[in-house]
């Protein structure tokens, strides 16, 4: 078993005892965050394609990675971001597999390391289809975190076709959905979330 095997949000709540909660905003009001040249012109040429081509693969690497990558720029490069990397915690509960993104508040960029504090899962259309494998990722994290002895409180999830960000976080074994998907573009919103979710 692995990530990409929790293909529900009720698979995750059975193996992890964990408890939803639907609808909840926990993301603050905050002002858009204006991108800077070089990611407003590239998501100027990007967009239409990875919207038309319409693969998981081009809304990755075409939207979501160019969005992270200016997020650790706004921070100055105090986080690190994996792309692809495989994320092994505890293989006899299917915590292991390969993560789309993830981001830790260590400046390491060799390997992983804690704490990690948001994890992104990328699809190509239906939000709701990565739910469960993102909840599982946020687990894993949660776990590694402890196991390094850098717990952190929150730990955050998204799910992202690009176009459209959605939000959970993990406290405990509370996990809350933000129903509301943020569109993509404007940009400005998006990297403000992350940015408050990176510091937060």
């Amino acid at each position: 078993m692995a990530y990409s095997q929790f293909k529900t949000l009720a698979s995750v709540k059975e193996a992890f005892g964990i408890v939803t909660h639907e609808g909840v905003r926990f993301l603050p009001e905050v002002g858009p965050i204006s991108p800077s040249t070089m990611l407003q012109s590239f998501l100027e040429a990007s967009l239409p394609v990875a919207i038309a081509t319409g693969s998981e693969k081009a809304r990755s690497e075409l939207i979501i990675s160019p969005v992270l990558l200016e997020v650790r720029q706004i921070l100055r490069q105090q986080i690190s971001l994996f792309s692809g990397e495989e994320f092994t915690v505890d293989e006899s509960v299917g915590l292991n597999g390969v993560c789309d993104f993830l981001l830790s508040r260590s400046t390491e960029l060799i390997e992983i390391e804690a704490p990690v504090f948001i994890l992104v899962e990328a699809k190509k259309a239906d939000l709701k289809s990565g739910l469960g494998q993102c909840a599982a990722e946020m687990v894993a994290a949660q776990r590694f975190n402890q196991q390094k002895d850098r717990a952190i409180s929150t730990i955050y999830g998204c799910v992202s076709n690009g176009t459209q960000w959605r939000f959970m976080q993990l406290q405990d074994r509370c996990l809350t959905i933000d129903l509301n998907d943020y569109p993509l573009p404007p940009v400005g919103q998006i990297l403000a979330f992350l940015a408050w979710i990176a510091e937060h």
